[in-house]
């Protein structure tokens, strides 16, 4: 489930998400129907992960509907499918991360973030995100990774641009390192199994690992830089053009439901129970990721110089100031 969140990574989904760019010129209907009281019906594209929590929680505790926004969240099935939906109208806005709209951003995909989505909590060995062995396992750094079989959810994306950074830093070859397509919800398994050496994971799936005995070697996301803005809320160019009320009305009420979860972490382990399939023994102990509302730009040009030096934007540059609200 949690590809959605780093999705456009294949050549067949960006040529999805180009053509659906290109279709939605003509196509009227981007912004969200108008009910007869005056409330936007809004619909907003995202995955049951903890990530999006504060937007659920948000809605529960009426900050949407305080704007006249009546809110729909609807599950994509990845990245080529949130970020396409976003600019052909189907949704009013997404959330994804910020390498996957970087990448958008080269292939000249009309898109513009609203909001911040989630944060690294910037703190080594206490983020949402880690680098995970098997307890035995010889690698006791991510230097050691060179040469290793590594797990990520999307090849060429977020994950493998951090880890390699990660590596950068302790001193190995990060150019020297067999990355590994595997789903989050697989990753834990296919360790302890020996399909791979090390996985990179994410909450809740970090939980897990730990719990069948798995030792971190990195934190990918503190590595890559202090305080990583992760991911973000987006809406098209055509809607930010044609209803910048809406627009204006959802990030208020966004920023609001971020605020709230970060000083609310009981609430938000309640509110996961409303939308994922997370046990409540599992959701006690994961360690929930930071919701600020400000976009640390620098974290973002980081985002945009290591996945240059990596190859993912087939030799094209960001327009990081473009993307950003």
């Amino acid at each position: 489930m949690r590809r959605v969140f780093t999705g456009i990574a294949t050549g067949m989904a960006l040529i999805a998400l180009i053509g659906s760019a290109a279709a939605c010129g003509s196509d009227g209907g981007s912004g969200g129907d108008t009910d007869a009281g005056g409330v936007d019906q809004v619909k907003v594209g995202v995955i049951p992960i903890v990530d999006v929590a504060p937007i659920y929680l948000g809605q529960q505790k009426g900050f949407f509907k305080n704007r006249n926004i009546e809110l729909t969240m609807e599950s994509g099935q990845g990245g080529a499918a949130i970020v396409p939906g976003v600019v052909s109208g189907q949704f009013q806005f997404g959330f994804s991360n910020f390498t996957s709209l970087l990448i958008a951003q080269t292939k000249n995909v009309p898109i513009k973030t609203v909001a911040n989505g989630v944060a690294s909590t910037g703190e080594q060995g206490k983020d949402f995100g880690a680098v995970m062995v098997k307890a035995d396992s010889p690698i006791r750094t991510a230097a050691d990774l060179v040469g290793k079989k590594v797990s990520v959810n999307t090849l060429e994306n977020i994950g493998d641009t951090t880890v390699r950074e990660s590596v950068r830093k302790a001193g190995g070859d990060p150019k020297n390192i067999n990355f590994v397509e595997v789903p989050f919800a697989n990753a834990p398994a296919a360790l302890e199994e020996g399909q791979v050496d090390a996985v990179w994971v994410v909450e809740p799936s970090l939980t897990q690992v730990k719990a069948a005995g798995g030792r971190m070697v990195a934190s990918n996301y503190v590595d890559a830089a202090p305080n990583l803005s992760v991911a973000a809320y987006f809406t098209s160019a055509k809607l930010a053009g044609e209803d910048a009320d809406l627009v204006k009305r959802f990030t208020e009420a966004i920023n609001e439901s971020l605020t709230y979860a970060d000083g609310h972490p009981d609430e938000v382990r309640g509110v996961l129970g409303s939308y994922t399939k997370i046990d409540e023994k599992t959701r006690a102990e994961l360690t929930l990721p930071k919701w600020p509302t400000e976009i640390n730009k620098e974290s973002v040009d980081t985002l945009a110089k290591l996945g240059g030096q990596d190859g993912i934007f087939d030799g094209a540059t960001p327009d990081v100031a473009k993307l950003l609200p």
